[in-house]
């Protein structure tokens, strides 16, 4: 009877356990939901703007920064900005259930509504206080912004640089694919226009359009321009399902291929000229060919073969990987192991080019390109290319079948499950947390969390106040805190709190994660 009676003890005592450690298990995803709320109301009501957002603010909101400093009246549309806070809502939406994400995605839509241009396409930010706003702000941060030299002037019109307007017709589409708002179709079907309007003939994209007689009207690879333009009407094609997008996308695809250089240097550069020869761009940007604009051509063209199964988009890589393995630093140039190849090759002669400034701003700083690897210009300095895993995907793609190959296409219409259309062809490609989504790891996050709801962090990147000297008339140096010659931003080393988007966003995508795993 004892024996009996002490295991009927031993049950009864892990049955305690086991439902203490379920109780735990229920308390702690309850408060992630919490904190997520939290933080994220506390983000919505005090730091947006009419729904929108820059890229970092001061604790007390009492200056912002995107890349450059930013009137209170400004929100910064790329990531990790305005479309960084939007998808994440959204892809909060989708694994919560709670309808509040969905109207905080709704304000951000609202906000690009408002943003966008007549022509049909997005600026770099918003300014809600218009034109004229806009129009000062370039007179004065972005004039006298050392080395931001896209923002030296207001030319007008729309950017596709860094997928500002891709991205921003993008999340449009996301939007009215969720509940096939109506209220969103006129402006996607008006981004839709203008970035079918804006390809040229051969397939390529201009970094901004309407045109303009300067190098932002050069076919242009570079910051995912050409690459985000393609992308997008891919996503409309699987979702949409108009025919019209195909035509767009494959002449795209083939300018992939127009573009490679012939023997000895096939790779790519990141701007072409109206003869399709590599062009310069900014003064630190050569006529060059470029490693890195390369090996993402590569990638794409990998790309193009499991969308199409077309082993046109094969053939040349070989020559291009050959290339990157011909055009590697040698050990006494790496850096200790922090660059494997030179940002920009010399044309003709495949020796490395480096770039280098001086100075301390606008009115006498300068930029020029060497063969001197002294005193480096930080574009591109550390330029590392995983050249072995191209050799890896290249030849795992030759060895699978075609219809193995293409069977997750996104162009192949009728044959993609349900499942992965609609509102859901997005969610399945929700990026994954950056870091650890364990207990211990979560805790933390919701323990960072202040009384306002605020992730504050420390040491970002800002730049100091426009002013002017009252001796010179000049303007300060409005970018970035960066060293005078490699250009290498710095951090601000003082224990001054910020509320950061970025931060945010990395924050929820783990609690996010948290959740999703416990479904």
């Amino acid at each position: 009877m004892k024996n009996l009676a002490l295991l009927v003890i031993q049950l009864i005592v892990g049955w305690i356990t086991v439902d203490s450690y379920a109780q735990s298990q229920r308390t702690t995803a309850e408060s992630v939901t919490n904190a997520m709320r939290r933080a994220t109301q506390y983000m919505v009501d005090s730091v947006s703007t009419n729904g929108a957002y820059a890229r970092l603010y001061t604790a007390d909101l009492s200056r912002r920064w995107h890349e450059l400093e930013a009137y209170k009246s400004q929100v910064r549309i790329e990531e990790p900005g305005t479309l960084g806070m939007g998808n994440l809502y959204l892809d909060a939406y989708h694994i919560t259930g709670d309808e509040y994400y969905y109207q905080a995605a709704v304000k951000v839509a609202e906000a690009l509504v408002w943003g966008q241009m007549d022509c049909g396409g997005w600026h770099y930010f918003i300014d809600f206080a218009g034109d004229r706003s806009l129009k000062a702000w370039y007179r004065t941060i972005g004039k006298h912004a050392w080395g931001f030299e896209e923002h030296y002037y207001y030319r007008g019109n729309a950017t596709f640089d860094d997928e500002v307007t891709s991205g921003a017709a993008r999340f449009l589409l996301r939007m009215y694919l969720e509940k096939l708002d109506p209220a969103f179709k006129p402006a996607l079907d008006k981004a839709i226009a203008f970035i079918l309007e804006s390809q040229y003939p051969l397939g390529g994209w201009p970094q901004r359009y309407p045109l303009k007689d300067d190098y932002t009207s050069h076919y242009t690879f570079n910051d995912n321009v050409i690459a985000g333009n393609l992308e997008f009407l891919i996503d409309c094609y699987a979702t949409l399902g108009g025919e019209r997008f195909l035509d767009p996308i494959r002449r795209a695809m083939n300018f992939y291929l127009l573009t490679q250089q012939g023997d000895p240097q096939p790779g790519w550069a990141q701007q072409y000229d109206g003869k399709l020869q590599p062009a310069s761009a900014r003064n630190y940007e050569p006529a060059a060919i470029v490693t890195g604009q390369t090996y993402d051509n590569i990638r794409m063209l990998m790309k193009f073969y499991r969308y199409t199964g077309d082993r046109r988009f094969l053939t040349r890589i070989p020559d291009a990987i050959a290339w990157l393995e011909q055009v590697r630093l040698p050990d006494s140039l790496t850096n200790g192991g922090k660059r494997t190849h030179p940002f920009f090759v010399e044309i003709g002669t495949n020796r490395p080019l480096w770039a280098h400034r001086s100075g301390s701003g606008v009115y006498d700083g300068k930029y020029w390109v060497d063969y001197n690897t002294d005193d480096l210009y930080g574009y591109g300095d550390n330029t590392v290319i995983g050249v072995n895993y191209l050799k890896d995907e290249y030849n795992a793609l030759l060895a699978l079948p075609i219809d193995q190959v293409t069977q997750d296409s996104p162009l192949k219409i009728g044959q993609v499950p349900l499942k992965d259309t609609g509102k859901h062809y997005f969610a399945k490609k929700a990026p994954a947390p950056n870091g650890k989504v364990d207990e211990a790891t979560i805790r933390e996050i919701i323990k960072g969390l202040d009384s306002q709801g605020r992730w504050l962090s420390k040491h970002e990147w800002i730049s100091d106040p426009y002013t002017v000297d009252a001796a010179s008339g000049q303007g300060s140096n409005t970018a970035m805190h960066s060293d005078p010659v490699s250009a290498e931003w710095i951090l601000d080393p003082s224990d001054s709190d910020y509320i950061s988007v970025a931060v945010y966003i990395k924050n929820m995508r783990s609690l996010l994660a948290y959740l999703a795993s416990r479904k």
